[in-house]
């Protein structure tokens, strides 16, 4: 009896934690770091500063892409629905782990798992970031990756224009990113950015806008607390002010960033190539509070996903993936294969100080 009410007493006690470390976003009214317009990297950063977005080019060799590409088909597999990546009769939800927008994935302990943390401690994707806020310290969000199968005829899909950064947040506070691993051209589906229009943040929230009602937005399990979703009368206004929507292409081992104040959305993919990519954001460590850290450690031990951004809306996302209603039957707590846990890792994950 006393074995079964310690046990009750421990699972309160860790759900009080875990409410306490559910907390509302906290927005800053200056910019957390400054950058001088007039400066001239002479590298991808004067594009970036100059658009609000870059590809950069062979941050992985394509071997190394190829290892992520099979690493994600191997985790598809690994649910036991039936799924073939050879046989596109097997490219439906009946035989896939529940997603958003048909290729992102949160659930699971997805953004735990190895291979998730292999593409975000790659040297060369750190260096970029290391660069991009000239600091070594920092810290990463835990995002999900894509794969994203294309001529779904299960889908219904249409985009949803947004931004990862609440008006209330002053200058660039977030940087997103994704690393890609397989030949994304301008049928593969993928990334559509708003060139520029992140300079244009601040004057287009200079009056209160109301967020347009997209069909199939975020659900609450994934929705990210900064996102704003812009109507097609807000992409008009934006192209009105010269600002260029672009699909982005890219190789196998590219990656692209981009300013969280950027519009973007994605496209579904029309040809015959599998999108593959993961997602990933590094900001500053100085950035976080304490009780975000706190936070941070939690989901890293519990193997939560976090949003997109590293240093502040630290929500615990363990709400259980739903199929026709019901908690998936192959829903799982943990990642099929564990992250190596270095010191590296720690790091990023704001559990260990630099």
């Amino acid at each position: 009896m006393a074995t079964a009410t310690q046990t009750e007493t421990a699972k309160a006690a860790a759900a009080q934690k875990e409410r306490k470390l559910t907390f509302a976003p906290q927005f800053e009214a200056k910019d957390l770091v400054e950058f001088d317009p007039n400066r001239v990297y002479g590298d991808w950063r004067d594009e970036f500063h100059r658009t609000g977005c870059v590809v950069i080019k062979n941050v992985i060799s394509p071997e190394r892409a190829r290892y992520y590409r099979e690493k994600q088909i191997e985790w598809l597999k690994k649910f036991d629905l039936g799924f073939d990546e050879k046989n596109p009769e097997t490219w439906t939800a009946d035989h896939l782990p529940v997603s958003f927008k048909g290729g992102m994935y949160y659930g699971y302990g997805a953004t735990h798992e190895r291979f998730a943390w292999e593409a975000r401690t790659e040297p060369a994707v750190i260096d970029i970031f290391e660069k991009l806020w000239e600091t070594k310290e920092l810290i990463c969000s835990f995002d999900g990756f894509n794969i994203s199968l294309p001529n779904r005829k299960d889908l219904k899909w249409s985009p949803w224009p947004h931004c990862d950064q609440n008006p209330e947040r002053k200058g660039m506070q977030a940087v997103q990113g994704l690393l890609n691993f397989a030949p994304n051209g301008p049928k593969d589906g993928g990334l559509v950015l708003m060139k520029g229009s992140s300079k244009l943040f601040d004057e287009f929230f200079a009056h209160k806008r109301e967020q347009a009602d997209h069909e199939d937005a975020p659900p609450p399990e994934i929705q990210f607390m900064d996102l704003f979703l812009f109507s097609d009368k807000d992409v008009k206004w934006f192209e009105d002010k010269g600002c260029e929507l672009v699909k982005v292409e890219m190789d196998p081992g590219d990656f692209v960033l981009w300013d969280s104040r950027t519009m973007h959305y994605a496209k579904f993919p029309e040809g015959e190539q599998i999108r593959h990519v993961q997602y990933i954001c590094m900001t500053p460590r100085r950035f976080a509070t304490e009780e975000a850290l706190e936070a941070k450690k939690y989901c890293f031990e519990n193997f939560y996903g976090t949003t997109h951004w590293p240093h502040c809306n630290i929500r615990p996302s363990d709400e259980k993936p739903l199929r026709n209603g019901e908690v998936c039957p192959k829903y799982r707590s943990e990642p099929f294969e564990k992250p190596e846990i270095t010191d590296t890792v720690l790091r990023l994950a704001g559990v260990k100080e630099y």
